[in-house]
């Protein structure tokens, strides 16, 4: 077996592991959702959803966490992930002056760059979770934001038991811009351990700043989903200010 064939099952062994961070809880079928002053836009083919302010600051992209899929529609609808802790902030992200792209699965991240680029720079990527992997890839394989934030992130080894991390998936952080990488102090998510923090931090150097967060709510049952400290469930306002601090600085 390949050494790609390896890391595919890897990834899908880990995929396996946090997909309930976008599938609703057991009974509870998630409702579409229409994003308010939002739009449907197609970038590289892959439908997103895009909500523009006025005077805009700049532009945010979001990188949701478990399978990655939000399923945009029309009428700036989507079907998955509204409770994710960036889709659920998309409006106050809004609020600080930025402009917005709810990223589907499957969107060229470099492609979705330029194409907030054209609106208004700096673009700022931010992923969470194993949407950090996406982050990863997509610089990889191109994409140049501005500045970039994980969150919860699988970052390094010491991040838990899968190897597809940022930093595995980056080789080198050559590529990473300013990036901050923001976690809960108290995260129990297997993938996503507070341990896995300092090694991906020393890898990178001075191109990555850590921020960690603490209290709010947890869910013991369920620490890989939004209601845990993985998802910073309770804490939504200073999620966005750290974020957005960063962004401004």
């Amino acid at each position: 077996m390949s050494g790609y064939q390896q890391r595919i099952l890897r990834a899908l062994g880990a995929l396996a592991i946090l997909s309930s961070l976008a599938i609703p809880s057991p009974g509870r079928a998630e409702m579409p959702i229409t994003v308010k002053g939002g739009e449907t836009v197609t970038i590289a083919g892959v439908r997103s959803i895009l909500i523009r302010v006025p005077a805009p600051k700049g532009s945010v992209i979001l990188l949701t966490g478990g399978d990655g899929r939000l399923e945009v529609g029309n009428g700036a609808r989507f079907g998955k992930a509204g409770d994710n802790v960036l889709i659920r902030n998309r409006d106050a992200f809004a609020a600080q002056g930025y402009n917005v792209l709810l990223a589907d699965l499957g969107t060229n991240l470099s492609a979705a760059v330029d194409h907030m680029a054209a609106i208004k720079r700096p673009v700022i990527v931010v992923a969470t979770s194993m949407g950090t992997q996406r982050a990863a890839q997509g610089l990889v394989e191109g994409a140049m934001p501005d500045r970039l934030v994980l969150t919860s992130g699988l970052l390094s080894r010491a991040s838990g038991p899968g190897d597809t991390t940022v930093q595995s998936i980056m080789g080198t952080p050559n590529r990473l811009p300013r990036t901050l990488a923001l976690h809960h102090r108290e995260d129990r998510c297997r993938l996503t351990l507070p341990a896995g923090v300092a090694p991906f931090k020393a890898w990178a150097g001075g191109r990555v700043q850590v921020e960690w967060m603490s209290g709010g709510q947890a869910d013991e049952a369920n620490p890989c989903r939004f209601s845990a400290h993985h998802g910073f469930a309770g804490q939504d306002e200073e999620f966005v200010a750290r974020i957005v601090k960063f962004m401004m600085r």
